[in-house]
């Protein structure tokens, strides 16, 4: 009976050994042009590893993938490979704002089906999508007896980079959320990071690894666990698990965006592309443009949000910025510290703020009538002080006051710690999340729908990070999320080459409300900016957002005028954009078309370093003559001297078969503007 029973289990182990040595073969896929390939395998203890190679160099070796959970035994080990699907796909599809007017959507894409072979028998899916120019993946998990509902304590996802390089990045999980300066050091050196981490490999290849379509999900970090090794690190949750899921869930996809060089890296559409289509239907509503603002006396202590002898949004005031806009062509005017809310101490306690209770020394009515008879729109500011089921329980009455005063977008604020943002659920209990857990990710979509019915679009500042949702929801149409213009007012100012790191780092993540234009050059007490004059003027070119600020004062503009028409002409869409050079952290020249029109516009900004920069002409239509009009910093120009005001503007007539070569002072930049000829 022995005898016969093992005769039957080594009859069943080789009929079974073909399936399990298929199982166990690795799964592969490449980019539709070939250049990069993905391959999937079981490896040790039966784990699932995936790694990318690009061009036949490894770029990330075997990574293991998986998930802890609070309440149940761990994801990760005693897993086959069931099967796989591979398909292509390729179109193209138009924004309705943004840096290029037609994007296209071109992958090759593997789902590796994956069981656990013991316990549970839990199933899962893998999807891989391959693009020339990088990779995303993302878990898919099916509704399961064995996983219902899963409580996930941690994601076990790796990075672990081929080879050493050089790494930009700002730590993660610290109290002031985003706002850190990039440090470079060595890969090897990185801590735990906010994404997008941007790394230069030792063979010169740049990899930028961030996330896509952060929706109903925790934001992923990166640990470094030694080496060049990294593991995800999602945001913490005001519970036990990071993440609670029910049914059928994915996670949003782990991107790696991978070129030649930094160039590369910004003009890839992965992004995007990784998001779903408009949700929206028709934004045409939304109209992108400029604005200026009752803003940067408040940034500088001048003014006050509070009411008081001070406060900044007073009629008066006010209609002096709209004034100011309508004799410029700026199309809005932001007004913040208007509504009642901002007395006392409302750091992380925005429980005051009323969005549709003006103080009373602002009359919306009479602004809202004067803005339209001069051509402008108000812009509108709901500072939530982190309170943010506060400000969802107002949001018909919000938004319907935004629309009915003719407010086109509303800036958003949640301005407290890290891990201090309050969610009151509906029984009364209150709790503390982070800006960038999953309970937030929800809530900046209940933003963008509950101020898509009134037809009014929003910027969110002190955000979550940008994943490419733009797309999907087109009327969160920026964000803040980073260091930008405010620092330069106060001590521990961004330094040089601060820009030069968020072209390729932060603008990774889509549109940023810098706040840029500050002529004047001067923050509080009058301190100095860390700027040229010039640069200010790129800033308008470089860093991208369908709503810029013109941040300075009437009174500062007044005085910078011959400079100013430059702000006063750049637009803020664009049919196509192209990185001309650049090197992370150190300069960038970038050009970009007007939509539905034949004017370029060029923007080059450098670090603390005086550089000349070359570049062709080529983006030009052939045969047609420019007319450029150049502002470049003078010869003498120097961020650290009074030259900093120092601006060179000069008149050429150009063409597609021209080069320019353009010095750039420390800390400074030129901007071009490059009007077709009839």
């Amino acid at each position: 009976m022995r005898t016969g029973r093992m005769i039957l289990a080594l009859l069943a182990l080789s009929a079974s050994l073909p399936a399990l040595a298929q199982a166990a073969a690795p799964v592969t896929a490449t980019s539709p042009d070939g250049a990069i390939a993905v391959e999937v395998k079981i490896v040790e203890d039966g784990r699932v590893a995936y790694s990318i190679s690009r061009k036949g160099q490894p770029v990330v070796t075997t990574s293991r993938l998986g998930f802890l959970f609070t309440d149940v035994a761990k994801l990760d080990r005693s897993l086959a490979i069931t099967g796989q699907d591979v398909r292509t796909s390729d179109d193209t599809w138009q924004q309705p704002w943004g840096e290029w007017r037609q994007i296209r959507n071109n992958y090759r894409e593997l789902k590796v089906h994956l069981a656990e072979t013991v316990r549970l028998k839990r199933q899962f899916d893998v999807t891989f999508r391959i693009y020339d120019d990088g990779v995303g993946f993302r878990y898919e998990v099916p509704d399961q007896t064995a996983m219902h509902g899963a409580n996930i304590a941690e994601e076990l996802t790796e990075f672990n980079f081929a080879s050493d390089g050089t790494a930009w990045w700002k730590p993660a999980f610290l109290w002031n959320r985003e706002e850190y300066l990039y440090n470079k050091t060595p890969l090897s050196a990185v801590a735990t990071v906010d994404t997008p981490l941007t790394v230069k490999l030792a063979d010169g290849t740049h990899v930028a690894v961030h996330e896509a379509a952060l929706v109903d999900f925790s934001g992923m970090a990166l640990a470094r666990s030694q080496g060049t090794s990294f593991r995800a690190a999602l945001t913490p949750g005001s519970g036990k698990a990071k993440v609670i899921k029910i049914g059928s869930w994915s996670t949003p996809w782990r991107t790696l965006i991978i070129a030649d060089n930094a160039a590369g890296l910004y003009t890839s559409h992965l992004m995007l592309n990784l998001n779903e289509p408009n949700k929206l239907g028709d934004v045409s509503w939304f109209k992108p443009g400029k604005f200026n603002g009752v803003w940067w006396n408040m940034i500088k202590g001048e003014w006050t949000w509070a009411r008081g002898p001070k406060h900044g949004a007073t009629t008066a005031n006010v209609k002096r910025y709209i004034d100011f806009a309508a004799a410029n062509g700026i199309p809005n005017t932001l007004v913040e510290g208007w509504n009642v809310g901002w007395d006392g101490d409302w750091f992380g306690d925005g429980n005051a703020m009323d969005f549709a209770r003006p103080t009373e020394d602002f009359d919306a009515a009479e602004l809202a009538s004067y803005a339209r008879s001069k051509g402008v729109r108000l812009i509108g500011h709901h500072e939530t002080g982190g309170s943010a089921s506060h400000y969802e329980a107002q949001f018909d009455k919000a938004f319907k006051f935004a629309a009915d005063h003719g407010e086109m977008v509303v800036k958003t604020g949640y301005v407290t710690d890290a891990a201090q943002i309050e969610r009151v659920d509906p029984d009364g209990s209150a709790y503390r999340e982070w800006h960038e857990g999953q309970w937030m990710s929800n809530h900046f979509i209940r933003v963008a729908e509950a101020a898509a019915k009134y037809k009014v679009a929003f910027d969110s500042h002190e955000p979550i990070k940008g994943t490419g949702l733009q797309r999907t929801y087109p009327n969160w149409v920026a964000r803040e999320g980073s260091r930008g213009m405010e620092y330069n007012s106060w001590s521990g100012k961004n330094p040089p080459e601060h820009e030069a790191n968020l072209v390729f780092t932060r603008m990774l993540e889509g549109p940023m409300d810098f706040t840029p234009g500050v002529l004047s050059l001067t923050g509080e007490k009058g301190s100095a900016i860390l700027s040229t004059e010039a640069k200010q003027l790129a800033l308008y070119v470089v860093l991208y957002s369908p709503v810029v600020m013109a941040a300075d004062t009437p009174e500062n503009y007044a005085q910078h005028m011959d400079t100013f028409k430059f702000i006063r002409d750049v637009p803020t869409d664009w049919e196509d954009t192209r990185v001309l050079n650049g090197e992370v952290g150190d300069y960038v020249t970038m050009a970009r078309k007007v939509r539905g029109g034949k004017d370029w516009y060029v923007g080059g900004i450098g670090d603390e370093e005086a550089r000349s920069v070359s570049f062709d002409l080529t983006f030009l239509s052939p045969g047609v003559k420019y007319d450029a009009e150049i502002y470049r910093d003078g010869d003498d120009a120097d961020y650290r001297t009074e030259k900093r005001h120092s601006v060179a503007i000069e008149k050429r007539v150009l063409t597609s078969a021209d080069k320019l070569t353009l010095r750039m002072a420390p800390g400074g930049g030129f901007a071009i503007r490059l009007k077709a000829r009839k």
